[in-house]
């Protein structure tokens, strides 16, 4: 490279016969061009992800936090997400026939030690400990495709937890906050389940009693046996009562209820609870 300027040099005072002072200047803006040309490129090729989702998910039943996130758009072979601090949090990078062919969507959840335990082996972790650890602000998610354009976007992260579903019903019957306490509602179908509308964030964990905006609440209905059931529909935010369909299952049964509920930013909290088939 440097001995094509010269070349170029040697031109401009054979032709032109310019100042030496003149040649430099040109000589100082050719070499800086591709420079400031590369840097616009890159800032051109920057492609945002069609998903770009950093969130928390609380089980309020069973005491414990997770972090969740969920990332989808173009072919990638590398991918990064780094907290409000610059520290980085995930770093993948593919290998061999996968980095040729490339990914486009990739889930994950961590997991969710519960905050408080009886087992003084087990590792627990507080509300407090964990949003320490996961701070609020923006999450910058990047990556780079198979064609080597970068790939950015940012998560915007918040410790506001909407407050649990309150008075889980099923055909007008109270459910209780633990299954194994009781007592447990047997009811026959038509199976209707409803809750009270959720409009403050949680009363103790995260940014505790502000307004919130309910994104959908999530219905969920499971069994493990005879032969695993699950239904899950999702409701928009003025939509407390779901009827299930008929036929879901059978004389007997016990079924696991899931109410989950999820603030506008995806943040998510969800109760666990129970009810019996007659």
């Amino acid at each position: 490279m440097n001995t094509s300027y010269r070349t170029e040099t040697s031109t401009l005072l054979t032709i032109g016969h310019r100042p030496r002072a003149t040649i430099a200047a040109v000589t100082l803006a050719m070499a800086m061009a591709p420079w400031s040309i590369s840097a616009a490129d890159d800032e051109e090729d920057e492609i945002p992800f069609s998903v770009a989702n950093v969130f928390f998910e609380l089980n309020n039943t069973d005491g414990d936090l997770g972090i969740h996130a969920l990332i989808d758009g173009d072919p990638w072979k590398r991918l990064e997400i780094e907290d409000p601090n610059e520290r980085k949090l995930l770093n993948v990078r593919l290998k061999g026939r996968l980095r040729r062919q490339g990914l486009t969507e990739l889930f994950f959840e961590s997991a969710e030690p519960p905050f408080e335990s009886d087992d003084p082996e087990e590792v627990t972790l507080t509300p407090e400990e964990f949003f320490e650890r996961f701070p609020e602000g923006e999450y910058e998610v990047s990556g780079r495709t198979l064609e080597g354009d970068e790939l950015e976007s940012t998560a915007m992260v918040t410790h506001l937890m909407p407050a649990p579903a309150d008075n889980v019903m099923v055909n007008g019957s109270a459910t209780p906050e633990d299954c194994d306490d009781g007592p447990v509602p047997m009811v026959i179908e038509p199976f209707v389940i409803s809750w009270d509308a959720v409009t403050l964030s949680h009363p103790e964990i995260g940014r505790t009693n502000e307004p919130i905006t309910v994104d959908r609440y999530e219905v969920v209905v499971e069994r493990e046996e005879p032969a695993p059931l699950k239904f899950t529909i999702d409701l928009p935010p003025d939509v407390t009562t779901v009827q299930l369909p008929a036929g879901l299952t059978n004389t007997g049964e016990q079924l696991k209820l899931e109410v989950l509920v999820r603030e506008a930013s995806g943040n998510q909290t969800a109760v666990e609870t129970c009810f019996g088939v007659l």
